[in-house]
């Protein structure tokens, strides 16, 4: 029967077939997912390893991509969100309920602490705070339902006690979240670690930064090794309607192949950074977690075995320089450029108060304002000369 030129436009008499190999695999961009016949719609379930049933559930491209990342981070189930922030919130809202009980360290990412603080004031969850170098400071009560860890802390980058946190999690029957997004899979496995062959119970990894590595996808994950778990918060990923595009997925599946090296570089561009900047007067501390003089230095060592680490190093000025001092410094440099995130081709820099962001007291940390880089690709000698130039502005402006 002919048809019109219209529905041919839709329904094309041709098709050329589908099935052939690329460096890259296909990208698929769908709403709706057509179903071969009744038997293909009927006889499936939301829990099917593959479930093609709707763009929301996933496509090849998006599990592809979840797939490898599950892989890269030793775990075997994955979920993808449309930010690592997006990726934290799930989780907090699956696994917490009305009066249970979450401690999170002194170091967690900003956000989270926002959002955990948020469903506090909503739903009467207790949020409870803890020093990561210190496992003594996390006492549960029997309410307590959710552990979060980060390794390294957010921007003070301690390396917190990760055997004798989760051990005691463990002993406390209480799940385990690590902020995977520094160690990326790539500074130890999560999900083995330690003498004692550890693991947490999931990761959240904001695909943003090592994933991607261009500073332009948003993106996030959650993995874990546990069918129940991951069935509990693939429900409630259905529920929310959280999903992912495939234009983005396929960039980030495109940029997996050169992660590890890009870490790698960034991370020993960090620590020549890192012996350059432990000379410099107008600093009184350098943190980071390979340096011997930083919290959790032996906790780091002991898990990131091959020595990798992420490309962030803080430092804390001189108590003599003020917040406008330190603006005129972060305003003097110019491979740095001022901005959240990191992972990227382009180093970034960032100044912060902690007497703004800690709750508990922290007698590692001198005082002073503190100044976060995050090292991109660019030659380390460049980015020293970039930070001289830009130490010499702040102490003329110190003078002036």
């Amino acid at each position: 029967m002919k048809k019109n030129p219209q529905t041919e436009l839709i329904h094309a008499p041709r098709k050329a077939p589908q099935l052939i190999s690329t460096v890259q695999p296909p990208l698929y961009r769908a709403s709706t997912i057509i179903f071969n016949n009744t038997d293909a719609l009927f006889n499936r379930h939301w829990t099917d390893a593959y479930d093609y049933s709707y763009g929301t559930h996933g496509t090849p491209t998006t599990f592809t991509l979840g797939d490898h990342i599950a892989q890269i981070e030793g775990g075997l189930y994955h979920l993808l969100a449309p930010s690592g922030l997006s990726a934290i919130n799930l989780v907090n809202s699956c696994l917490l309920s009305q009066g249970d009980e979450v401690w999170v360290p002194d170091n967690i990412y900003g956000p989270n602490m926002e959002h955990l603080r948020n469903l506090q004031q909503r739903y009467g969850i207790a949020v409870k705070v803890y020093n990561p170098v210190e496992v003594e400071s996390f006492n549960p009560s029997d309410k307590a339902k959710l552990l979060w860890l980060e390794a390294a802390g957010s921007v003070t980058l301690e390396f917190p006690d990760l055997s004798g946190l989760v051990k005691k999690a463990q002993a406390h029957s209480i799940l385990t979240a690590l902020d995977n997004t520094w160690g990326a899979g790539l500074a130890f496995n999560a999900f083995d670690f330690g003498e004692d062959h550890l693991s947490v119970d999931l990761t959240v990894h904001a695909l943003t930064k090592y994933p991607s590595g261009g500073g332009d996808i948003l993106m996030g994950s959650v993995v874990t090794r546990d069918q129940k778990l991951h069935h509990q918060l693939f429900r409630m990923h259905a529920i929310q309607g959280i999903c992912v595009s495939g234009d983005d997925t396929a960039q980030i599946q495109r940029s997996l192949a050169s992660m590890q090296l890009r870490y790698q570089q960034q991370s020993q561009s960090a620590l020549t950074l890192l012996n350059w900047l432990k000379q410099q007067k107008e600093l009184v501390q350098v943190l980071h977690p390979a340096d011997p003089d930083s919290a959790g230095h032996a906790y780091w060592k002991d898990i990131c075995k091959d020595g990798h680490s992420a490309g962030l190093v803080s430092v804390i000025f001189d108590a003599q320089y003020n917040l406008n001092d330190i603006r005129a410094f972060c305003d003097a440099l110019t491979l740095f450029k001022l901005g959240f995130s990191w992972g990227g081709p382009v180093s970034l820099v960032m100044l912060y108060n902690l007497k703004e962001m800690r709750v508990l007291e922290h007698k590692h940390l001198k005082q002073g304002l503190l100044v976060r880089f995050c090292i991109g690709l660019e030659h380390p000698d460049d980015l020293i000369q970039d930070i001289a130039q830009a130490l010499q502005h702040l102490k003329q402006h110190k003078n002036e």
